[in-house]
C-alpha cells in the first residue's frame, strides 16, 4: 500500500510537471510572438522602435508584475490549480483578441490583459512543484519547467513567423491564443494539488501580508543578491530577446519564416537543452553546497558575452550563427537555479508570495525596461549609424550582464558564510 502511494505520488507529480510546462509554454509563446511581428505592426501602425519597445516590454509587464502579488499571496492559501487556470483562460483570450486590435492603443490595452492573466501562472506554479519535489531536486525541476520558455520562444518565433508570412500578424496571434483553452480543459481533470509542506511552527499561521513578506526577503541578504543578479539578467536577456529577431531581419535581410527558425533552433532547441543541463548540474553540485551553484551563475556571463558580441558584428550570417551557439545553449542558464533558490530560501507559508516579488522585480524591470530601453537607444543611433544603430544598442546592453555575475558571486559569498543549512 505505502509502494502504491509513493508511485501515486510520482505520477502526480509527473503529471503536475508536465501541465505546468505546457502552461508557462503557452504564456511565453503568447508573450515572445509579438517580437517576430514587430515589422508587420510597424508597417501597418506607423510606429517607432520605442513604440514597439513599449508593446513589448512595459505595457506587458507592468501589469503582469503588480497583478502577480495579489494573485500570489492568495496561491500561499487558497486552491493553486484554479488559479493557474483562470490565468490560463484570461491570457489566452487576450492574446486572440489582439489579433483584432484597430491600432497602437487598443493593442497596448489587449497585451496589458495578457499581462494581468498571466500574472498568475508563475507564482502558484513555482509553490505546487516547491511541494511536490524536495530541494535537492528543485532545481531540476524547475529547470525543466522553464523549457516552456525555450518552447515557447520555438512556438512563437517559427509558427509566428509562418502564419504571418502565410497570412497576417492577426491570423498569427489569433491562432496562437486558442490552444490555451483546451489545455485549461484537460488541467481541469488531470491537474493534482500538492499538500502544502509546512513545518509545525507553520500549520496555523496564515501568509503573511505583501509587505512583510518583501520586508523579510530584503532582510535576506542572499536572497537580496539573488533577486539582484536575476532582475539584472532578466533585463538584458529580455531586451535582447524581443530585439534579436529584428536584427537578423534588418541587418541580414531574413524573412520572418528564417528568422523564426533561426531563432528557434539557436535560442529555442539550444536554450532548451542549455536550461535542464544547467538545472541538474546545479542540483549536483549544490548537494556540497548552494553557494557553488551560484558561483557557476556568476562565470557563465564572462564566456557567453564576448562571443554574443562578435556575433552581432559578423559581416555575414553563417559566422553570426556560429558565435550565438554558446551564447544559445546558456540563453536560459539562470531562469530555474534563481527560481529554486527563491524556494529555497523563503519560509514554506511565503513561497508564492516570494516568487511573486521576485518575478515583480524581474518583470517591471527586465520585461519592462529592457525592450524599451533597447528600442529608444536604437532610435537615438539610428541618425548616426543608421542600419547599424540596433546591433550597437544590442552589445552595448549586453555588457550589463556582467553586473548581474557580481551579485550572484555576493549572494555565493554569503551563503557560504551562513551557519546554518539551507533546505
Amino acid at each position: 500500500m505505502a509502494y502504491n502511494r509513493s508511485a501515486r505520488r510520482i505520477t502526480e507529480s509527473q503529471r503536475a510537471l508536465l501541465l505546468l510546462t505546457l502552461t508557462y509554454t503557452l504564456s511565453m509563446c503568447d508573450r515572445m510572438i509579438l517580437s517576430i511581428l514587430f515589422p508587420d505592426i510597424k508597417a501597418e501602425f506607423g510606429l517607432s522602435d520605442t513604440q514597439l519597445g513599449l508593446l513589448g516590454g512595459i505595457s506587458f509587464a507592468l501589469f503582469y508584475s503588480i497583478m502577480g502579488l495579489p494573485i500570489a499571496r492568495l496561491a500561499d492559501s487558497q486552491n493553486r490549480k484554479w488559479i493557474v487556470i483562470t490565468s490560463l483562460l484570461v491570457f489566452s483570450l487576450m492574446t486572440a483578441l489582439s489579433g483584432l486590435a484597430g491600432g497602437f492603443i487598443s493593442l497596448m490595452i489587449f497585451r496589458i490583459g495578457v499581462g494581468v492573466g498571466e500574472a498568475g501562472v508563475n507564482p502558484a506554479s513555482h509553490s505546487i512543484i516547491a511541494d511536490f519535489f524536495p530541494s535537492t531536486r528543485r532545481a531540476s525541476a524547475m529547470s525543466v519547467l522553464m523549457l516552456g520558455a525555450s518552447l515557447g520562444m520555438i512556438g512563437g518565433y517559427v509558427g509566428g513567423g509562418f502564419l504571418a508570412e502565410t497570412y497576417n500578424w492577426r491570423v498569427a496571434l489569433v491562432s496562437v491564443g486558442m490552444p490555451g483553452l483546451v489545455l485549461a480543459v484537460l488541467m481541469m481533470k488531470y491537474l493534482s494539488e500538492p499538500d502544502r509542506k509546512v513545518s509545525e511552527s507553520e500549520v496555523n499561521r496564515a501568509p503573511p501580508r505583501i509587505l512583510l513578506t518583501a520586508a523579510h526577503l530584503w532582510q535576506d541578504k542572499a536572497m537580496r543578491h539573488l533577486i539582484a543578479g536575476s532582475v539584472i539578467a532578466g533585463l538584458t536577456g529580455y531586451g535582447l530577446a524581443q530585439w534579436l529577431p529584428v536584427f537578423f531581419m534588418r541587418t541580414h535581410d531574413l524573412g520572418q519564416t528564417q528568422t523564426g527558425i533561426l531563432m528557434a533552433a539557436n535560442f529555442g532547441i539550444l536554450g532548451a537543452i542549455g536550461a535542464v543541463v544547467m538545472g541538474v548540474y546545479f542540483d549536483r553540485l549544490s548537494r556540497n553546497g548552494f553557494e557553488k551553484g551560484m558561483k557557476v551563475l556568476a562565470f557563465i556571463p564572462f564566456l557567453t558575452a564576448p562571443l554574443f558580441i562578435m556575433g552581432l558584428f559578423a559581416e555575414d550570417i553563417r559566422t553570426s550563427i556560429l558565435f550565438f551557439i554558446i551564447p544559445g545553449f546558456a540563453a536560459n542558464y539562470v531562469i530555474g537555479p534563481t527560481i529554486a533558490m527563491v524556494q529555497t530560501l523563503a519560509p514554506h507559508n511565503m513561497r508564492a508570495v516570494a516568487s511573486a516579488v521576485k518575478m515583480l522585480c524581474l518583470n517591471l524591470v527586465g520585461m519592462g525596461l529592457g525592450p524599451l530601453l533597447v528600442g529608444l537607444f536604437s532610435d537615438l543611433l539610428t541618425p548616426v549609424l543608421g542600419p547599424s544603430a540596433l546591433g550597437v544598442a544590442l552589445a552595448c546592453f549586453t555588457l550589463l550582464g556582467f553586473l548581474g555575475s557580481f551579485h550572484f558571486w555576493l549572494c555565493a559569498r554569503t551563503l557560504a558564510n551562513r551557519p546554518e543549512a539551507v533546505e
